[in-house]
């Protein structure tokens, strides 16, 4: 019995030994950094992860700019670090407490690079041939930028170690680097980003570029692709293309080709057992080549093969069908222009009528003139007579009373007053008076 005990905690002794082996052992901790490596203005958050349960840590850089505040200190399980400067960019390395170590710390981690964005302006990032790389297809990335980067890193997110690192060319004046991906495989797909850096700090980065969707196609059956009323319609007309299948994809995709831009609208049961999916294009005035894809919720960088191309062609003239911004049709009235128009004519209008009076008086005070200069001076009486001036006779005169001309048939009588009139008013023979009329002044 005593032999087997003995024996029993020699062996304890040795798996004791392997469960804690010395430094430089594979007890080494794990770094990681969250969210990512690749650390925007704001805070990341190191963490030191051991597999034999260690919680508490020691950090240190290795290269760049040393940081003060790490050394020395003992954390427990991460470290929060923020806000982030440039000076925290470098390579990072953690140790555990290990207290069954000689040293009593475990074996340094894995180097973690911590590299800062956001010192530089942005770069473009565009696929060659397209986005969409069909399956064990080849796409190049090309990163470039008007500023003179010596380095380019491609990453894609949610990918801890999804990083490549290339050296710039510089040609024309643009700083470029071209990633090639492939053959294309659904562990390819994903969404990339691109930096630059300088040779002098490489790992501070500029800020990232626009986002890029790299989709593989042709892993399932393709859809068909029709459109409402039909591929050819005339300028202005609305058009909707149907996407559907047999198959229940959780999602279509519509593009179109010569650069335009992928759509997306989720999948509707039908009652013909299809799964369908609606895209309104609203009138068109351009046609162009499309085509449809559909794919599942759980995997959206993974579509199905390209339906066939749909051309959709537009006839007619644009302007024949849609009023225009001048000419409003009589049929479809634009409120906008209505309050144009009444507002142009309440300002029109009396302008006019106010034009029409000073034009008229001006006339009227012009003739009043002519009459004045041919009258003498003093009360002017121009009398004209023939020879039967006792009988009566019709004539037709105009008052000049404040520039208003009127006409009236008077009798005249028999004999000529002789006594003047104490007051007198001008009479002028108008034109269409009758052969026998006269001109003359009443007492």
């Amino acid at each position: 019995m005593s032999l087997m005990v003995i024996s029993m905690a020699y062996v304890g002794f040795f798996l004791l030994q392997g469960a804690w082996p010395h430094e430089g052992g594979q007890d080494k901790p794990l770094l990681s950094a969250w969210p990512s490596l690749l650390v925007p203005p704001g805070h990341v958050i190191l963490l030191c992860h051991s597999y034999l349960g260690f919680n508490n840590f020691s950090l240190y850089k290795e290269d760049g700019v040393p940081v003060p505040e790490l050394y020395n200190r003992i954390f427990w399980k991460s470290l929060f670090m923020g806000p982030v400067t440039p000076a925290l960019a470098g390579t990072y390395r953690c140790r555990c407490l290990h207290p069954h170590s000689p040293s009593g710390w475990s074996a340094p981690s894995n180097p973690l690079l911590i590299m800062v964005t956001g010192v530089h302006r942005k770069p473009s990032l565009l696929a060659h041939p397209g986005p969409l790389v069909k399956s064990e297809e080849t796409v190049i990335l090309q990163c470039w930028s008007d500023d003179m980067f010596e380095n380019f890193l491609l990453h894609r997110e949610g990918k801890f170690n999804d990083t490549l690192h290339l050296i710039g060319e510089i040609h024309d004046g643009v700083s470029k680097a071209n990633f090639s991906i492939g053959p294309m495989m659904p562990t390819l797909a994903g969404t990339y980003r691109c930096y630059g850096s300088v040779l002098h700090s490489p790992y501070q980065l500029s800020a990232p570029s626009d986002p890029l969707d790299i989709v593989i196609t042709g892993l399932y059956e393709k859809p068909s692709l029709s459109a409402q009323p039909g591929p050819t319609v005339q300028a202005g007309e609305n058009v909707t293309l149907s996407c559907s299948s047999q198959r229940s994809y959780d999602i279509y995709h519509l593009s179109r080709e010569q650069g335009g831009r992928e759509c997306r609208l989720p999948a509707v049961s039908k009652v013909n057992r299809t799964f369908q999916a609606d895209f309104p294009l609203g009138p068109v005035t351009h046609g162009g080549t499309y085509r449809c894809f559909g794919s599942f919720r759980d995997s959206p960088y993974e579509w199905s093969n390209s339906s066939d191309p749909l051309l959709v062609s537009v006839t007619g003239n644009p302007s024949n069908s849609w009023p225009s911004p001048t000419k409003p049709s009589s049929k479809i009235g634009n409120p906008r222009h209505l309050h144009v128009l009444i507002g142009t004519s309440v300002v029109i209008i009396p302008f006019a009528i106010l034009l029409f009076f000073l034009l008229h008086r001006w006339c009227s005070n012009k003739k009043n003139a002519v009459v004045m200069d041919q009258e003498p001076a003093g009360n002017r009486t121009v009398n004209r007579e023939d020879s039967d001036e006792q009988d009566p006779q019709e004539v037709t005169y105009a008052q000049l009373d404040h520039c208003v001309f009127t006409q009236r048939k008077i009798t005249c009588p028999s004999q000529r007053p002789k006594t003047p009139p104490t007051d007198t008013i001008v009479y002028t023979e108008l034109p269409n008076a009758e052969p026998r009329s006269k001109v003359f002044s009443r007492p």
